[in-house]
């Protein structure tokens, strides 16, 4: 799930990426904030497997649409609609934060396309990094501080978290269980409901067919428990569609792409 740093393919949240290194950076410290208003506008944030069993708790976890379909958790239905999060980025209310979250500004990534060694960049444009007075410093000494090493460390994990979710997802599309999601809303003052496609998820009809070796080991794995938190997890867009009319954000359209 790396991306490299080339501003015309930036991942979700990132206006700018830069190699973090000692020379350029010496004074550089990274401040922690309360709010986030990178993820204000973004209902729609990418998961791990690994955190399936905690987001499956607070939101719908789909899949995206297309070839190459990652886990994405909803935390609104409408495009620019985020009901755990207001317009400044403070939690609304407490609710599991997605380690992609969580990694910003930071992130590995390849400097040389033909190396497939990673490098800790950071986006410099997130204002969560600089020389300032506060925070924790990058380096000391010309050496990456402990702050710095927790955090190289928490992407290293944030890495091998995303190559198991490539293994479930391949997994998923060799035995063809992924279909075009829909979920049909009505409220009590609507006559037509609100129709939302636009992901993917499980066809449960194939689930029950598939054979039973084949279940055997994703028992045994542990990929059969990751399908039913998705399968699970899709009770709660309901939730998510109630929380935005509370919120006055929608919904907004009659047929929209999640």
């Amino acid at each position: 799930m790396a991306s490299a740093p080339q501003k015309a393919n930036l991942p979700l949240f990132y206006n700018n990426l830069i190699p973090l290194n000692s020379s350029a950076h010496a004074n550089w410290r990274a401040r922690s904030t309360d709010k986030a208003p990178w993820l204000a506008g973004n209902h729609a944030i990418p998961l791990t497997v690994e955190e399936f069993p905690q987001a499956q708790r607070h939101f719908p976890i789909v899949f995206t649409a297309g070839n190459n379909p990652v886990p994405i958790a909803l935390m609104g239905l409408n495009e620019g609609v985020n009901t755990y999060f207001d317009d400044e980025g403070t939690m609304i209310d407490t609710v599991y934060v997605p380690a992609y979250v969580r990694r910003y500004p930071f992130l590995l990534a390849k400097l040389d396309a033909q190396s497939d060694q990673l490098s800790l960049c950071v986006d410099p444009d997130s204002g969560l990094v600089g020389e300032f007075d506060e925070g924790e410093a990058l380096f000391t000494d010309g050496q990456p501080s402990t702050a710095t090493q927790n955090i190289l460390k928490f992407n290293e994990q944030f890495e091998q978290a995303g190559m198991k979710t490539q293994n479930f997802m391949d997994e998923l599309k060799k035995h063809d269980l992924l279909m075009d999601g829909e979920v049909s809303i009505r409220r009590d003052d609507s006559e037509q409901p609100f129709v939302y496609r636009g992901f993917q998820m499980v066809d449960q009809a194939k689930l029950r067919e598939l054979r039973g070796d084949v279940l055997r080991g994703w028992n045994q794995n542990g990929l059969i428990a990751l399908i039913f938190a998705h399968l699970f997890s899709l009770d709660l867009t309901r939730d998510i569609f109630a929380r935005q009319i509370g919120q006055g954000k929608g919904p907004v359209k009659v047929q929209a792409n999640v």
